[in-house]
């Protein structure tokens, strides 16, 4: 399915002769699939908008694609299509439960940590959240972060292979400071959030 859609694209991009990000063209449609049924990783249009655009602009094209995809679901799951998403996914959430709690309690934090980690697809993320008390607001910010946590990561892992001569420590070492931002920021929420806790209980 990957080579299949791989080679679909670089004919359509040879086809339509779009360089530079309107690529994006292209690849937001193909993000909104892969947000909405997920028949092909995401990881698929990274390591295409790297090949075409390079590593720094194919990763922000990659960003702008996989943000832009993750609100629409987002909205279509809230919004206009909730019933059939909730007869088509819920079960498969079943097996996530946890990440839901999670999600209840930690919110854009939980969203950011999913989005990172490739623990459960893109589309149960976005519907996770329209269903869980996320604001709108919360989840713009959440999937934006994560959207960027998860394509830098990726993208330093893959562009290792596809430019195997670049040096890549600039680009490790910044994801290394945002990680440690966030985690920073994490712990001062959480730890407020405690607080917060146990003076309800008090």
């Amino acid at each position: 399915m990957n080579g299949w859609i791989e080679q679909w694209t670089n004919w359509l991009i040879e086809a339509t002769q779009l360089g530079g990000f309107s690529i994006l063209l292209i690849t937001i449609p193909l993000a909104l699939i892969q947000g909405t049924i997920g028949i092909f990783p995401f990881a698929t249009i990274v390591l295409l908008h790297i090949s075409v655009l390079g590593i720094a602009d194919g990763l922000v094209a990659s960003w702008i694609a996989g943000t832009s995809a993750g609100m629409i679901v987002y909205l279509l799951c809230g919004y206009l299509f909730s019933d059939w998403f909730n007869r088509k996914w819920m079960n498969k959430l079943q097996k996530y439960e946890k990440w839901q709690r999670g999600l209840e309690r930690y919110g854009v934090w939980a969203v950011i940590f999913l989005r990172t980690l490739p623990i459960m697809p893109n589309n149960l993320i976005s519907f996770m959240s329209a269903i869980s008390n996320m604001k709108l607001s919360s989840y713009t910010w959440s999937n934006m972060v994560g959207n960027l946590s998860g394509i830098w990561l990726y993208g330093i892992l893959s562009a290792s292979v596809i430019f195997p001569d670049t040096d890549l420590r600039k680009l490790i070492i910044s994801y290394v400071v945002f990680l440690v931002v966030l985690s920073i920021i994490f712990w001062i929420r959480n730890r407020n959030m405690i607080k917060h806790d146990h003076s309800m209980t008090v």
